[in-house]
């Protein structure tokens, strides 16, 4: 495969099988992405096959959707399983032509028994489908996604660029692909909804291919991991890690056969040497002669470049280098945030965290003048340059650029060597810097957006989900880059690792306030737990796992204890309900499965009376089953709210 001009991956071959959670690694444009389009069948290899095994379907999510269909959610993803749209609109035509074969007698009673035939079966196959792929499950799906009952009406036009993602995220699960290819497919999740995937896939028991920047997520999935190196695409067993340690130790042993190989040469030549001139030695001295010849060599894996950069010394701020007072912002009628106060200081690293739609973006927006507040004020010393990068930050590229251009155009009068010097430790070589913005990669593009950055970061910086589009060794480096980054950094993100190795503060956003923590993610946590108060992130992670002494351990189980109990007397009722409505849920579902069954015979569906009978039955069925979801849906609601 290779595009413009460069070879991406030449006579790769691979073997998935059913349960392999296959994770893609390599640097930005190496070919992660080509890979998975030419599995989605997108694009074409330029040499060889690939073979899909009978009634294997292929569900692809790319990092970008251009266009969406004009439907509401529930119904998106509910019609989104191959073939049920098409059989309601042949058992709706196919009804048509018996009602108007009754009414006609046109063909007599054998097209009238075809017909009827041809519907019973249809009414069949959509009965199989309805029970292999549910409303429940369509529902759960959404409902761990973040989406609420009133969301499933809403047409997709109205959803943010991100819920759009994650509807179309959400008929994939669903649909329940025999090989599901991931492209970065926490980008638009928040917290809460990552740990609910994370848990979804990890029981999936079909073929995965995932690409991801986000290390712990990749860990918790994958079994197996394809990379691509200097040396071609690889393949090897376990997890992101397992792989890692691998490959050290496949090139430690290449470079201690290495080191044995020229010891045995150097004391083969010496030999040679010395005893060349000796007739005596003449046999010997052939003989390692023949063996120099026939000595293998050694190649060593070539090292991937990789991006090495940090933020140039900031000028010293102001110790409150920003401030807001009673700030707040709608929507309309949608309040986001409510006269929130807050005081940033010098050096501060804050990580901005919350469930999706509490507001974070916006406050970030807001700080960084993209947009207006609807009252309160902020408070900008003129010692503090602000400086923000944006969720989509590869969006206001000109793709009609040159790399270099497109940074040196915003580059505030730095010099040509300045941005070559930023450009090349972000791995773009001399060629690289005169390729145009719009046949980069995501991951390039993302690369790009910070080379403009890192010209004159300034000293109050403000980031917006940055790890996004960026492969995982360029967000370690980021990581290590903003640790020593002597300025205020307030950042979005939804990457675990990337929020504990930098936040030294919280700003917890959620329902319209903004609650400032001073600590770590896992010093909130824990924080939370013993206060018996839900996180705001809605239990998506765990505190890490902190060395304590026995007696701590011992005085945690007993609060463990006394918190189980309490939690149990409101729990057990709330419990005990959900039981019963997945109950009640499960035998509606059966009936209306048996009803459609009963109307799938032929001499069924011609008594009217029995036809209607079961028909008005199903409808009513429908209605119980969409009320009882609904209390489902706020018994699990409750539980998690009172969970850890």
């Amino acid at each position: 495969m290779a595009l413009g001009g460069e070879t991406l991956f030449d006579g790769l071959s691979l073997q998935v099988h059913e349960g392999d959670h296959i994770g893609l690694v390599g640097p930005n444009g190496s070919g992660k992405s080509s890979l998975l389009r030419m599995l989605a069948g997108t694009i074409e290899p330029d040499a060889g096959k690939i073979k899909l095994a009978p009634r294997v379907h292929v569900g692809f999510l790319p990092q970008e959707i251009e266009s969406f269909p004009d439907q509401a959610v529930f119904p998106f993803v509910y019609d989104s399983v191959p073939g049920r749209p098409e059989l309601r609109k042949e058992l709706a035509r196919q009804e048509r032509r018996l009602v108007e074969l009754q009414a006609s007698g046109e063909g007599g009673e054998g097209a009238l028994v075809e017909t009827a035939s041809e519907v019973a079966e249809l009414h069949e196959r959509i009965a199989d489908l309805d029970a292999r792929f549910s409303e429940h499950d369509a529902k759960r799906i959404l409902h761990g996604l973040g989406f609420s009952q009133q969301d499933h009406r809403r047409p997709l036009s109205e959803l943010s660029g991100g819920w759009k993602m994650r509807a179309v995220l959400a008929s994939l699960l669903f649909q329940k692909p025999g090989v599901l290819l991931l492209d970065e497919p926490t980008n638009h999740l928040d917290m809460p909804s990552v740990a609910w995937f994370s848990s979804f896939l990890k029981s999936y028991d079909q073929a995965l291919f995932l690409v991801s920047h986000d290390r712990e997520f990749l860990n918790e999935q994958v079994n197996r991991v394809v990379s691509f190196e200097p040396e071609g695409v690889r393949t090897f067993r376990g997890n992101y890690e397992q792989y890692l340690r691998q490959r050290d130790e496949e090139s430690q042993l290449l470079e201690n056969r290495a080191k044995n190989l020229e010891r045995e040469k150097a004391h083969l030549e010496q030999f040679v040497r010395r005893f060349r001139a000796k007739a005596s030695k003449a046999a010997q001295v052939q003989s390692r002669v023949r063996k120099l010849e026939k000595m293998d060599t050694v190649e060593l894996y070539r090292s991937a470049r990789q991006a090495h950069f940090s933020f140039p010394p900031t000028e010293r701020g102001a110790r409150i280098p920003l401030r807001v007072d009673e700030l707040s912002k709608s929507f309309g009628d949608h309040l986001v945030l409510d006269q929130v106060s807050l005081a940033v200081e010098r050096g501060d690293h804050i990580a901005i965290v919350g469930p999706n739609g509490a507001g974070k973006t916006t406050l970030l927006r807001i700080l960084a003048g993209e947009i207006e507040a609807s009252g309160g004020r902020i408070h900008l010393p003129g010692q503090s340059e602000v400086r923000y990068f944006a969720q989509h930050h590869a969006d206001a590229l000109n793709l009609e650029h040159t790399v270099l251009q497109e940074v040196a155009y915003s580059g505030d009068g730095a010099s040509n060597e300045r941005i070559r010097g930023v450009l090349g430790a972000l791995l773009f070589d001399e060629l690289g810097v005169d390729k145009r913005v719009s046949v980069l990669s995501g991951g390039e593009r993302a690369r790009v957006a910070l080379a403009k950055l890192l010209i004159n970061p300034g000293n109050v910086l403000l980031m917006d989900e940055p790890t996004n589009h960026l492969d995982l060794q360029t967000t370690e480096a980021l990581t290590d880059a903003l640790a020593t980054y002597d300025g205020t950094l307030l950042f979005v993100s939804h990457n675990r690792a990337f929020i504990r190795r930098l936040a030294t503060k919280l700003w917890v956003v959620h329902d319209g306030a903004v609650e400032s923590y001073a600590g770590t993610l896992d010093d909130y946590l824990w924080s939370c737990r013993d206060r018996d108060v839900a996180p705001a992130t809605e239990i998506a992670i765990r505190p890490a796992t902190q060395k304590k002494s026995r007696q701590a351990r011992k005085d945690e189980r007993r609060r463990a204890a006394e918190l189980r109990a309490e939690r149990n007397r409101t729990t057990k009722p709330l419990e005990k309900r959900a039981r019963k409505l997945e109950q009640t849920i499960a035998a509606l579902e059966k009936t209306v499965a048996e009803h459609n069954e009963e109307l799938s015979k032929p001499e069924v569906y011609d008594d009217a009376a029995r036809r209607d009978s079961l028909l008005r039955e199903v409808a009513e069925a429908q209605v119980k089953l969409e009320l009882a979801f609904e209390e489902w849906t706020e018994a699990q609601q409750s539980l998690e709210g009172l969970s850890n």
